[in-house]
């Protein structure tokens, strides 16, 4: 086992969580750092002609945060 993971998994969940929001903050400081792929770039694109052929289809996000909550 890697010993990082070991002493990682000592930590407190609260720990863990507060590391795990820690990374995140530092991988988005540097979006540009992070490619999009070419099949990320297709999908994003025919997402965006479906939308644009019927903007009905989609849900606004008051919308999907009322049904997740």
């Amino acid at each position: 086992m890697n010993p990082v993971f070991s002493e990682l998994s000592s930590l407190s969940r609260a720990e863990k969580l507060q590391l795990v929001e820690n990374l995140w903050d530092d991988i988005a400081a540097t979006p540009a750092a992070l490619p999009i792929l070419d099949w990320q770039k297709q999908e994003l694109a025919q997402r965006k002609t479906k939308y644009l052929q019927n903007p009905t289809i989609g849900s606004n996000w008051e919308d999907v945060k009322a049904r997740i909550s």
